[in-house]
């Protein structure tokens, strides 16, 4: 079932708004061998409270990005599904929305502008919901494939100054969603510390996904202030990752409805 326009937006506003929280299962493509163990294996999805589902990567090794798209949009339910785009090959008029990402923490014209200008008249005539998302990579320690593909360097956890200053850049440019993604794969999330001050700073949704893979560092990433955190290699090395996930995140939301 599709979504319906500005759904997306919407829900991302709303947790912002009542400080909900939010989780995005991220579905890399490239990983993706057979589509139908994605409908075997993850069929209780759509009844399971997961808020959106996110697909794209760095790579596409494969051609099968639409492919994959309309398998997910086959167990989605009432999900979302939303393109995370690394390139203008990740594009699809199946999709629900799509994540009109801008990689403002480097300065790689290509990421900031180039992918964005190539892609725009083909998302116009697929009429899905456009969401302008500040990306913003924030790691330090792993040379991760998104930094390796947009060859950009990324913003320090020990600089949180600048993490400030680039999503208020974002910000003062009118981007209205903010990404602070520490790369798939990376050994260490996005900081604590980065997370809270960005999330100080700007009056915007707030995702942050890269590196999540235990339930302490999801924990942290709601403490810090995230709205919607992105899981994906942890779900890819451990299912039942997602279903701990999804029961911590309804209970938390459950308290907040307490209070």
């Amino acid at each position: 079932m599709r979504a319906s326009k500005k759904r997306v937006s919407k829900l991302l506003k709303a947790l912002h708004r009542t400080s909900q929280k939010g989780i995005a299962w991220l579905i890399d493509p490239d990983k993706i061998v057979d589509t139908a163990t994605v409908k075997r294996d993850f069929s209780w999805v759509k009844d399971s409270g997961l808020d959106l589902i996110f697909v794209g990567g760095s790579c596409l090794n494969q051609d099968n990005f639409k492919e994959v798209i309309r398998s997910v949009q086959t167990i989605s339910g009432n999900i979302p599904v939303v393109i995370f785009p690394g390139s203008q090959l990740q594009l699809a008029k199946e999709a629900d929305a799509i994540l009109f990402l801008s990689l403002i923490s480097g300065r790689n014209p290509e990421y900031l502008i180039g992918q964005q200008v190539a892609a725009a008249p083909t998302i116009h005539q697929m009429e899905i919901e456009v969401l302008p998302t500040a990306y913003l990579l924030v790691n330090e320690t792993d040379v991760t494939s998104v930094q390796y593909i947009s060859q950009t360097t990324p913003i320090p956890n020990s600089k949180p100054k600048l993490a400030i200053a680039t999503a208020l850049a974002g910000q003062f440019m009118g981007m209205r969603y903010f990404f602070l993604d520490a790369g798939s794969g990376a050994k260490k999330p996005v900081s604590e510390v980065v997370i809270e001050e960005v999330r100080k700073t700007i009056n915007h949704p707030l995702i942050v996904g890269g590196g999540i893979d235990s339930m302490d560092k999801l924990k942290m990433a709601f403490n810090a202030g995230a709205d919607v955190v992105v899981l994906g290699n942890a779900i890819e090395k451990d299912p039942d990752f997602l279903v701990e996930a999804l029961a911590f995140k309804s209970g938390l939301n459950t308290s907040l409805n307490v209070n």
